[in-house]
């Protein structure tokens, strides 16, 4: 589980809070500020005048959206208050911009009034160019949402209510089509009658379920005709029935819907329900009955949660995202029905696709099929943008809310653009660990980084870590950082029983290279060398060291103890640099000062090989100061001599140099300077002649680029091993051992 102080310090550390404004044009020298402001902004503002739809033309409007709630209904957390629930807001907002790249200001309002949020939100159409309501309890979200579809003209969408609904529905379809039942004759429960169990029903209703078949328990009990008066939202679903309570009411139903609390159903509930019950338990974060009890309950269960942990998860984000992102392109001036069902036979139908090979990997499997354990599509997969949003887009042209038409093909290969690289590669690297986790050695255990960053280990389920260290120190920075040590193994290399075998084995390596067996033993009371001594004999899966020390005084340990892999002559760094739409390769930036073009072929080996392993199609580059031999000088001449012997070893590979950074980078350029090149992309694996060069690129590129470093993973050992830079974060930190994890899965 995630602590408490984990959770504050994601929210406090750095800038305060998850979200930041930045720029999208230069706004450097004079003349951009005259163009982004006065005397230029005039211009656009005049256009804008004579034709109000130009505002989607000139302003951010077609790509942003407002999250607007007044705190009454926060995530399971209640009435809390607007300014309690804005670290959601922010949160659904990082969920828009990382699922679809879609902008977003959030927007709490400190009212309870619904005709307050009502007009707040109408008075912010020219800004927005869709709004998305957000933890607004029932009733009052219903009177807020239809009241603004029918007063507004852009999209309007209340999550909570239709969010669930969509993926639920479609994971209704595929369940009821896997069992061979028909929706007209199922007979559905809901445990559940707010927000979101009514917008399910009232969905479920258009696809085709019976309204008589549809029976809805609140927490009172079943909703029959004379238990009371109900309102108009829950009247809907008031039926003439003997049933009472919820195990009545699941008596040989078909479907059970939990839109509740934890804890509502029982094994019995399940047992008492017709043959292959559909069941979606998906309170978060425990549904209403536990997914191994409900299958114990009955072997012929479809069973989906609103958990990531288990199969068949139904996740919002599998909808918002893409649901916006399609009505912002049309500019929609409504989400409206046509839309939503939409939505939902685009995912029931990507689900019934062929998955790539990429997608089962992501989550640790060698496969995903349609089936009883595969209903919805996953979240990371990144077909769900373009099937999705290109599905709405299309029914909002059909159905004439859009003001916009698009060439539906084309619209889908500008969606794919917008899959990130860089995102999907850490977030295959983390589903990949989250799989099978292993043992990960860290023998610094007392830097706060290296205890953080092993609380999020255990809370993610990456890692099983182990620490090294005196343990009483270990507590007490652990105690002042209240960091949690609950499922870290602590061990104390000094006091170990382990440290006389570990000696003897150590010996036997370097007795040769002036290691006394005295020394040896000594030399295992430090946590670096025990650590690392661990990973030789199997004891662990990987280490990770270095946050603490310099470079050398981690590798040299590494370099005495394990083996290179077959092949190699020595071992080298790499930086994976990302951005959002991009990875790119660099190599070797810790290791090698002046490698030899013999030298510098193994480490392109082994960086293809990291690419690789990160699903990267390789495009290599030999980089000089030098295009194909325009300068001739020993350095230029080193790294073309290199191109030529990778070119040999591995002709299969796209290989070019000796080359100029830009000139990598630009394939335009390439094709019309040198047509001969085998580079038609842009490259993503840059191989530089030295030390000076890569580590100086890496370094500027991190800072003043911003892109995101992550390494340096240390290429050519036998053994999941690797170096921590001493500037690194704890998410940093978090990553390396996620990527040590997967490479320790792959071995």
């Amino acid at each position: 589980m995630i602590t408490k102080q984990q959770a504050l310090d994601y929210h406090a550390n750095g800038r305060p809070g998850k979200v930041s404004v930045q720029p999208t044009k230069p706004c450097l020298t004079q003349v951009d500020l005259s163009l982004a402001y006065t005397p230029g902004v005039a211009q656009p503002c005049l256009e804008i005048a004579q034709n109000p739809e130009d505002v989607y033309k000139y302003t951010s409007k077609g790509n942003l959206v407002a999250v607007i709630s007044n705190g009454t209904a926060v995530l399971g957390l209640g009435d809390i208050g607007a300014a309690a629930g804005k670290p959601v807001m922010e949160g659904k907002g990082v969920l828009f911009k990382r699922f679809a790249d879609i902008d977003v200001f959030d927007i709490e309002l400190d009212t309870k009034d619904p005709q307050e949020v009502i007009r707040c939100c109408q008075m912010l159409e020219p800004t927005f160019g869709g709004i998305n309501l957000e933890d607004i309890k029932a009733p009052e979200c219903f009177l807020i949402e239809e009241t603004l579809k029918k007063t507004m003209k852009i999209p309007v969408f209340h999550d909570d209510q239709h969010g669930t609904a969509i993926i639920s529905a479609a994971a209704l379809l595929n369940a009821v089509e896997l069992v061979k039942k028909e929706l007209a004759h199922i007979r559905v429960v809901f445990s559940g009658a707010g927000a979101a169990g009514i917008a399910c029903a009232k969905l479920y209703l258009r696809l085709g379920v019976n309204p008589e078949n549809i029976l809805m328990v609140d927490s009172k009990g079943v909703m029959y005709e004379g238990r009371e008066s109900f309102n108009a939202s829950k009247q809907l679903f008031v039926r003439r029935t003997e049933a009472r309570t919820l195990l009545d009411a699941m008596k040989d139903a078909d479907v059970f819907v939990g839109v509740s609390v934890a804890n509502t159903v029982t094994p019995q509930m399940i047992k008492v329900m017709a043959r292959d019950p559909i069941v979606f338990a998906m309170a978060n974060p425990d549904p209403e009955i536990p997914y191994p009890d409900a299958l114990a309950a009955r072997k012929d269960i479809v069973m989906a949660t609103g958990r990531s942990d288990y199969p068949n998860q139904i996740n919002n984000v599998l909808g918002f995202p893409f649901i916006f992102r399609g009505a912002l392109d049309t500019h929609a001036t409504q989400i409206n029905e046509e839309m939503k069902i939409a939505a939902v036979h685009a995912l029931a139908q990507l689900a019934k696709e062929d998955v790539p090979e990429e997608v089962a990997r992501v989550y640790g499997l060698a496969s995903l099929k349609f089936g009883r354990d595969y209903i919805v599509p996953k979240p990371f997969d990144s077909r769900v943008l373009v099937r999705e949003a290109a599905a709405v887009a299309q029914a909002a042209m059909v159905s004439g809310v859009a003001r916009r038409q698009l060439d539906i093909e084309a619209y889908k290969r500008e969606l794919a653009r917008r899959v990130g690289k860089g995102r999907i590669m850490l977030d295959s690297v983390m589903e990949k660990a989250k799989h099978e986790p292993k043992r990960v050695v860290f023998p610094e255990g007392s830097s706060p980084r290296i205890l953080r960053a092993a609380r999020i280990l255990v809370s993610e389920g990456l890692a099983k870590p182990t620490i090294l260290g005196r343990a009483e120190e270990i507590q007490k920075v652990a105690a002042d950082l209240e960091v949690s040590l609950e499922g870290i193994e602590l061990l104390d290399p000094a006091t170990s029983a382990r440290r006389a075998a570990y000696a003897e084995s150590f010996f036997e390596r370097r007795q040769r290279r002036g290691v006394t067996s005295a020394r040896a033993l000594a030399m295992m009371a430090d946590p670096t060398y025990f650590g690392i001594m661990m990973l030789s004999v199997g004891d662990c899966d990987a280490v990770l060291s270095g946050v603490d020390s310099d470079y050398p005084t981690t590798i040299r340990p590494a370099l005495e103890i394990i083996p290179l892999n077959p092949g190699i002559t020595r071992v080298s760094g790499l930086y994976a640099m990302i951005r959002d739409d991009r990875v790119y390769m660099f190599a070797d930036t810790t290791v090698n000062i002046d490698p030899t073009a013999e030298e510098l072929v193994e480490i392109a080996l082994s960086a293809t090989k990291v690419a690789c392993h990160f699903d990267i199609e390789p495009r290599i580059a030999m980089l000089s100061f030098s295009n194909f031999g325009s300068s001739r000088y020993p350095a230029s001449e080193k790294m073309a001599l290199a191109a030529n012997l990778l070119k040999a070893r591995a002709p299969e590979l796209i290989v070019e140099g000796e080359m100029q950074a830009d000139v990598a980078l630009m394939p335009e350029m390439m094709k019309r300077l040198y047509p001969f090149s085998r580079l038609q992309e842009e490259a993503n694996v840059f191989i530089f002649p030295d030390l000076n060069a890569s580590n100086i690129a890496y370094k500027l590129l991190q800072r003043m680029g911003n892109l995101r470093a992550v390494g340096p993973i240390l290429m050519g050992l036998s053994k999941p091993l690797h170096v921590l830079h001493r500037t690194l974060e704890v998410s940093d930190i978090v990553d390396m051992a996620a990527i040590a994890v997967v490479d320790a899965q792959a071995r």
